[in-house]
């Protein structure tokens, strides 16, 4: 592995800094599965609108649109499956020993968390190429923009999870204020 492998992989971005950070808010993680569920909410696409919004920039449909385009072949071939077979193997078949099968779902989580990771960092490139965005006058408004953008390209959220992401939101103190 040269040493711009190992850099790119040790890289975190003020974008997953964030992310760990809003998802280790009481109920955050539950309602963003409930959203993922769903809804099919990507959940780092929302986050992304999220950490775009502490810093008044907000996305409009058109560029939700096309980061949803550009992430998705990534989501779909990495992020989804991982989660599928990690959920799977919660109830694994009776042939394997529970011990031996919740070791190899941990190590499927990790993975699944590492192709988050690499997901998101994609995502901070292309806020720092500075193609997605526009300002708003507050992190409210940024937020209500992307959140509506959002909505308009996969549906209407289910309103008791998307409420209390929100709610978290308007009251959570972005690590450091993180710039792109």
């Amino acid at each position: 592995m040269s040493s711009n492998d190992e850099s790119a992989l040790t890289r975190k971005s003020p974008f997953w800094r964030f992310s760990v950070r809003f998802y280790a808010v009481p109920g955050v993680a539950q309602a963003c599965i409930e959203l993922q569920d769903r809804a099919k909410v990507d959940v780092n696409v929302l986050f992304f609108l999220l950490w775009n919004a502490t810093q008044n920039r907000a996305l409009s449909h058109a560029e939700v649109a096309e980061l949803d385009r550009m992430i998705g072949e990534w989501r779909d071939a990495t992020v989804i499956p991982l989660r599928e077979m990690r959920r799977a193997l919660k109830s694994p078949p009776r042939v394997m020993a529970p011990g031996a099968a919740e070791g190899f779902r941990a190590r499927i989580k990790a993975i699944e968390l590492e192709a988050e990771r690499l997901q998101q960092e994609a995502m901070y490139d292309l806020a720092r190429s500075g193609g997605f965005g526009q300002p708003a006058a507050t992190p409210a408004e940024a937020t209500a923009i992307g959140v509506n953008s959002y909505q308009a390209v996969l549906g209407q959220f289910p309103a008791t999870p998307l409420a209390i992401v929100l709610s978290a939101f308007a009251k959570f103190e972005p690590p450091g204020r993180d710039m792109i």
